[in-house]
């Protein structure tokens, strides 16, 4: 104990307090006199091995009065699968392990390092770079927070008519503007900014940069942004146009476990702000806020019509464009976006559902994520599933993580048909299948992940696509003249990656190698062409 609280001192005794305590006992008693005083408490580490309880236990207690710290557990080494920390950490009763004796800098320092960034992220508001001032409840607000969040840039947002709020808008000189008004940390104003102006006041790319390119790759989700990586590491010009932001589906969720090498998960923002990193430092050029909207051949190179009129042109393309999250087209929920009713957005709407009752609708790795997410934070978190089960679209992880958690619970064989509010959402209203009964459901907050839809309908015309839209590639195009690679669409030099394809496993993994084998056959596209000028 005097050893790990003198190493631990050491390298964050700076900015944090270090506070060792002798025993279960003495542990669960000083962690109330922080509750009871307002104290936030970071992170725990608890030895397995103590008398009165095990350290998974105790975490477990002081998760009861610290639901947002970090938890670890420091154990023997014994890795088989008889060690107790294997089913607690798929319960979700600890976020990670670490084995004695510790290494402090190749183990020690950066466990604790990541879980106080990721504790900071979400709970200190010692700096943002934006602040924002919003009518409560609008829409394009919720949809700033997002973007901001997405880009992993922090941000408080004030209501416009609370006295912060008010000040806010006084000091940027915009008190009557249209709102929302996002002040940035050295007083720039934007008024009802566009995601556009947005990205450049992050300090993402929006400029296309050369007319040319050897790859243009269409969105920067796993796919696209693996294919980047790739493609500018082995010294290929490329560009890769997102219509948002980084991301993709993958960044809507709060922790993904299952990326091989990110042993206690990695949240999809942080995953996609890394893969930016990495292909930005090997070159390629991240041009975000670009919505594509056409795609043509020109002899040799493919052009990519964007929605502001600008055009771009590559010698191959991989389209990585992704899925949207499917909409419930119920009329009074749409009415409610960003009062309360959210398509994904779990990870940056979750602080302001603190203290309340919040529903999740869909039965995927996606919604189980949001929702042990959301019952950090939330009182009470319903989970709506449709079918009987969430064994056939949910993996078994998840699934016990869930049923762990105390203020989570799960209503099957039910569909959403109905909200109420005016301008903040009040309720749900489901209905049994089977009975046909329907039933009122309060709630604050509504999120929907019920499936995907393909960003392809501005390529109708342009690549053969299944009857749902998405992409035919490979053997799934049926009989041609030629015979196209596995991931080549009907169009020669175009490729699809990712969730976008027909076919597509839809997990994150699958998808990075989709965008890695796209690179590997765009260079046999391009040393095809090669041979043939060269005759």
């Amino acid at each position: 104990l005097q050893a790990l609280e003198s190493d631990l001192e050491v390298r964050f005794g700076n900015d944090t307090r270090v506070i060792a305590a002798r025993g279960p006992a003495a542990g669960l008693a000083r962690l109330h006199e922080f509750a009871r005083a307002g104290e936030p408490v970071a992170l725990l580490i608890a030895d397995q091995l103590m008398p009165e309880m095990t350290g998974i236990q105790f975490l477990a207690r002081a998760h009861a009065v610290h639901a947002r710290a970090k938890r670890i557990v420091l154990v023997e080494r014994d890795y088989t699968a008889a060690n107790p920390i294997v089913p607690a950490m798929m319960l979700g009763q600890i976020d990670y392990h670490l084995t004695k004796p510790w290494l402090p800098d190749q183990g020690l320092y950066l466990a604790v390092s990541e879980f106080l960034a990721s504790w900071a992220r979400f709970e200190s508001d010692e700096f943002s770079m934006f602040r924002i001032a919003t009518a409560e409840n609008n829409a394009r607000g919720h949809e700033i927070r997002d973007l901001l969040t997405r880009f992993n840039t922090p941000f408080i947002c004030h209501h416009a008519d609370s006295d912060a709020g008010d000040a806010l808008l006084r000091e940027a000189g915009e008190r009557g503007s249209r709102l929302p008004v996002v002040v940035r940390h050295d007083g720039r104003v934007l008024v009802n900014p566009s995601d556009g102006d947005l990205v450049a006041a992050v300090g993402g790319g929006t400029r296309l940069g050369m007319d040319t390119y050897d790859v243009a790759i269409v969105g920067a989700g796993p796919a696209g942004l693996s294919a980047a990586v790739y493609a500018a590491s082995e010294g290929l010009d490329t560009v890769v146009l997102e219509r948002q932001i980084s991301g993709g589906q993958a960044g809507s969720s709060s922790r993904l476990r299952n990326v091989p090498g990110f042993v206690w998960g990695i949240g999809g923002h942080e995953l996609a702000r890394r893969a930016c990193e990495q292909a930005w430092l090997f070159g390629a050029n991240l041009v975000f806020a670009q919505q594509a909207t056409s795609l043509r051949v020109a002899g040799d190179e493919h052009v990519i019509g964007l929605a502001g009129g600008q055009e771009v042109a590559a010698r191959a393309v991989v389209l990585a464009a992704g899925v949207s999250w499917r909409r419930l087209e119920i009329p009074q929920l749409e009415a409610l976006i960003g009062a309360g009713v959210f398509y994904g957005a779990a990870v940056s709407e979750a602080r302001a559902m603190r203290g309340r009752r919040v529903c999740v609708v869909g039965a995927g790795n996606a919604g189980g994520q949001a929702v042990a997410h959301l019952a950090k934070y939330a009182d009470e978190v319903t989970l709506l599933v449709r079918g009987d089960s969430l064994r056939d679209r949910m993996s078994d992880y998840l699934i016990a993580e869930l049923g762990a958690l105390g203020n989570v619970s799960v209503h099957f064989g039910v569909e959403l048909v109905d909200a109420e509010g005016d301008e903040q959402l009040l309720a749900v209203v489901v209905r049994d299948r089977r009975s046909g009964a329907t039933r009122r459901i309060p709630t604050a907050g509504l999120f929907v992940m019920i499936g995907a839809e393909p960003h392809t309908e501005w390529l109708e015309g342009a690549v053969a696509r299944d009857e749902d839209g998405f992409i035919l590639t490979g053997r799934d195009l049926g009989p041609m003249r030629r015979s196209p690679a596995v991931l080549e669409t009907s169009v020669p030099g175009v490729f699809a990656a990712g969730d976008v394809r027909h076919g597509s496993i839809k997990r994150v993994t699958t998808a990075m190698g989709d965008g890695a084998t796209a690179i590997h056959l765009v260079h046999d596209h391009l040393d095809a062409i090669a041979q043939l000028s060269s005759r």
